[in-house]
């Protein structure tokens, strides 16, 4: 059993949510254009890496016909994701070594993984595992823009809290955050290092800005649930015990005043933006 991403990187419901969010209907025309695939066939898609299944389920509610499979190789991840999303094969595995036959699926997907991965093992075993004249879906995070609301500004008892673990281990260091980021130049150059034919780049743009009147209240909300449960799990990450429990006090009550703001309609306008840069290639 492996846990470490969902217990020191990032929780569950901090990836479930804000992935239901950014693969919303909402925007997933952004991606469909990107993706050109075919909704009347009925494909074999692979995503790696599927954290807790936010993608794999809007893969699923917007490509019907397809069959989908979707692995990551921690197991509270996939835990929640059986129980979460019917429909979907959900399976414990290492996205370097994966469990498939040469040539098994028509797709495969991946969301913020590459930048996590060892090149050769990551596109090589996507090569491996499409078939011929198959698809390479690689969605990779890019700097967008971030307004806190005044609201929401770290608490004293959330500043202490942090400063008492200013000796925790380095995300980077010990578990491979981010080791293999390369650029926007870069990133389309190494799929074509690996293979992969009629590469293509398109970006997608998700405005998370909850006081917007575009979005219906409970979306409005689980905007700001899913940063709340950003902020606890960080917490609860450090493994910190009864010291933790002042700094979770103050994130719940400083999230609370802002879910009050909003149903007072008394806008913030804080806003996370966030650039996904969508890359396509095809298996020669």
């Amino acid at each position: 059993m492996n846990t470490d991403w969902s217990r020191h990187v990032q929780g569950v419901m901090t990836l479930y949510l804000s992935r239901k969010l950014r693969f919303d209907d909402l925007f997933f025309e952004q991606y469909e254009k990107a993706f050109r695939l075919d909704k009347t066939r009925k494909l074999k898609i692979l995503e790696l890496g599927c954290g807790p299944g936010a993608l794999a389920e809007a893969l699923k509610r917007r490509y019907p016909n397809a069959e989908i499979t979707a692995v990551d190789r921690d197991s509270t991840f996939i835990g929640f994701a059986k129980k979460q999303i019917p429909g979907v094969t959900f399976l414990e595995a290492d996205v370097t070594r994966l469990p498939f036959r040469d040539g098994t699926f028509d797709v495969t997907v991946s969301n913020t993984v590459q930048e996590h991965v060892e090149p050769d093992a990551f596109w090589g075993e996507q090569r491996r595992v499409l078939k011929t004249g198959g698809v390479c879906l690689c969605l990779s995070a890019r700097k967008g823009i971030r307004q806190t609301a005044a609201c929401l500004a770290p608490t004293p008892e959330e500043t202490a809290f942090w400063e008492s673990l200013s000796d925790a281990p380095d995300a980077i260091e010990t578990y491979g955050v981010g080791r293999f980021s390369v650029s926007e130049a870069a990133l389309p150059a190494l799929m074509e290092a690996h293979g992969f034919l009629n590469v293509t780049t398109h970006y997608a743009v998700i405005d998370l800005t909850p006081d917007a009147p575009k979005f219906p209240p409970e979306t409005a909300l689980l905007m700001i649930e899913a940063e709340r449960q950003g902020e606890l799990e960080a917490i609860a990450s450090m493994d910190a015990g009864i010291r933790a429990v002042p700094a979770v006090a103050a994130v719940n009550r400083k999230y609370d005043e802002r879910v009050r703001l909003y149903k007072a309609g008394e806008k913030q306008w804080d806003t996370s933006v966030s650039l996904t840069m969508i890359l396509r290639g095809e298996k020669g």
